[in-house]
């Protein structure tokens, strides 16, 4: 069975969309099978891979609402070999009030994951940055959450917040649920700023952060216009190089989980 993880963080503006996109499109460079979910109703996983939001069949508005709907049905192959899509559109912003009157409404993702988590090696969830029923969706369909955090001021706003998040809905919801790690991203080395925050995230996360810092980069900010993830878009920007580093050291951690020894 796969693993799933939210890419979580009710800040927007951090790098969700952006890690979601090329860590996925990293690992399946490295030879995973992985599936993204667009669960973010502007759709910018879907239109940062190059598809088009205005001419979907099926979308994950699908999964939400009809509880015997065959997620496969939902998924697109993308241009990035090993790497799945199931794309969101406008549809999904009324998901939300759609599902308020129906049973069992925060389980209904984990039941469409848990039909396909065997098809794949992992799935990664790309949330609104916002707390609404999408969101608890995301976080009950999952194992772990990873968390990026931009290293730029108010960088720690509202964290512990998100953590009470977490904690709230494994409690209730999810008893299974874990913080996966917490990934720098926006980093500018030449600002005493940045290497602040990054202190203050570790002196906060501690072993959670991940080594790999992801740096500010025009190349990274540019792909989604091209519909690429920065692995097809300048696989030798300092982007691509970094978010490559991040999945080796990500697979790395998760063999550690598993007792696997890395040679």
């Amino acid at each position: 069975m796969g693993k799933a993880i939210a890419i979580f963080n009710q800040k927007g503006g951090v790098g969700k969309t952006t890690t979601n996109i090329n860590l996925a499109a990293s690992l399946a460079k490295l030879g995973k099978k992985v599936l993204m979910l667009d669960i973010d109703p502007q759709g910018n996983t879907t239109s940062g891979m190059g598809i088009s939001k205005k001419n979907l069949e099926y979308s994950i508005y699908d999964l939400l609402i009809d509880p015997k709907f065959n997620p496969k049905k939902a998924i697109i192959h993308t241009d990035s070999e090993g790497l799945d899509l199931i794309p969101a559109n406008v549809d999904l912003a009324g998901a939300e009030i759609e599902l308020v009157e129906i049973e069992g409404r925060e389980k209904r993702l984990r039941n469409a994951v848990r039909k396909i988590k065997k098809d794949y090696d992992f799935i990664f969830i790309d949330c609104p940055p916002s707390l609404g029923l999408l969101t608890i969706n995301s976080l009950t369909a999952v194992e772990s959450v990873l968390i990026p955090i931009q290293c730029e001021f108010y960088a720690l706003e509202g964290v512990s917040q998100l953590v009470s998040t977490i904690d709230l809905v494994k409690k209730s919801m999810n008893k299974e649920l874990e913080i996966e790690g917490v990934v720098l991203s926006m980093f500018d080395g030449r600002t005493n700023l940045s290497m602040q925050v990054v202190q203050e995230v570790k002196k906060y996360f501690g072993s959670l952060v991940y080594s790999t810092v992801i740096p500010r980069n025009i190349r990274l900010a540019e792909a989604p216009g091209f519909g690429m993830p920065i692995t097809e878009y300048d696989p030798k920007s300092s982007g691509a190089k970094a978010y490559f580093e991040f999945a080796k050291e990500f697979l790395l951690r998760e063999a550690q989980k598993d007792g696997i020894k890395i040679s």
